[in-house]
């Protein structure tokens, strides 16, 4: 996949003038912002929950907002920022280095496609594409559609009609039908007394090969981190995947599941209809769920498990006989 940022830096920022009252011997540029894992040197990141631990250990990242409870946990070359409140911390300094990325402005540089840019590509009525869209060879896309400033398609896509794509990459053979809004921004604020303060987000949605999208779901962008999903991976219809949630290779989505924030799906996971899974999750390989489940824990792999609570498959239709 190619590494496309949507939201870019227009000036340079320094940790200095977020955080005055640190006691630093010279300025210290941000690089960028990112999750623990994905952090290099003269990054800025953040370490709210000891769920996290673990990664924090091993964070490149040179800065890190956390709290006293935490920062034990992180490398020692990692500056430590203390605070009470990560979270909203990180989102007052994501608001002035991203001001655009708290809510999902119009984009004005939509036109009709040119197609002799587009020479294999096939569009239907009323297709709005913005600046530095890339379109891959023998792409269909319906009517309608819009395709937001700096959108990959790989080859071969199939894009129905009404739908709207922004902030997103996609690879090769990957079909979304009618009515999908993909790479909006998520549902984040930090409630404070007299306002929600929206929590910006800059992340992205990757898509990659050979998925299928049914018509009607909703794909959240990353808040800092990015939403996947892997390959081979089928959605059905109205379907949600809230912002940083990651869905492995070979897995069958049946329709309106709703997946919380930054939980993490492994491959060849089937999940029936209506159910519910929670927030930062993980749920392991090979695991079925049933229909209507409400998952609320980590899943291991290789489980089958039902209801709500959802627990073991045994275990529910033992109570169940009951």
């Amino acid at each position: 996949m190619q590494d496309i940022t949507f939201f870019k830096k227009k000036n340079k920022h320094y940790l200095n003038n977020f955080f005055p009252n640190l006691k630093m011997e010279k300025k210290l540029e941000i690089n960028n912002i990112k999750s623990l894992d994905k952090s290099q040197k003269f990054d800025l990141t953040f370490f709210d929950s000891p769920k996290y631990k673990s990664i924090a250990e091993n964070t490149k990242a040179s800065y890190c907002i956390t709290t006293q409870k935490l920062e034990k946990f992180l490398p020692k070359q990692t500056k430590k920022i203390i605070v009470k409140s990560v979270l909203f911390e990180l989102a007052k300094i994501l608001k002035k280095i991203y001001p655009n990325a708290d809510i999902d402005y119009p984009d004005l540089s939509l036109k009709l496609p040119v197609k002799s840019k587009h020479k294999s590509v096939k569009f239907s009525n009323n297709v709005l594409i913005g600046k530095n869209v890339k379109i891959g060879k023998n792409c269909i896309i319906g009517a309608n559609t819009i395709i937001e400033h700096d959108v990959v398609l790989g080859e071969n896509c199939v894009i129905g009609s009404q739908v709207i794509l922004k902030n997103s990459i996609l690879g090769k053979n990957v079909v979304i039908q009618d009515s999908c809004k993909i790479g909006l921004k998520g549902f984040g604020f930090i409630p404070l007394k007299d306002e929600n303060f929206k929590f910006p987000h800059i992340g992205r949605v990757i898509i990659r090969d050979n998925v299928e999208i049914a018509s009607g779901c909703t794909i959240d962008r990353g808040s800092v981190d990015d939403t996947e999903i892997g390959k081979n991976t089928y959605l059905d219809n109205q379907v949600h995947l809230a912002h940083n949630v990651k869905i492995g290779s070979n897995c069958m989505i049946a329709g309106q599941v709703g997946f919380a924030g930054s939980t993490s799906i492994g491959d060849n996971v089937s999940i029936g209809g209506q159910a519910g899974i929670s927030g930062h999750l993980t749920i392991g390989n090979n695991v079925k769920i049933g229909g209507g489940s409400g998952v609320i824990k980590d899943i291991g792999d290789n489980q089958v498990v039902m209801g709500y609570p959802a627990i073991s498959f045994k275990d529910f239709i033992k109570n169940w006989k009951k």
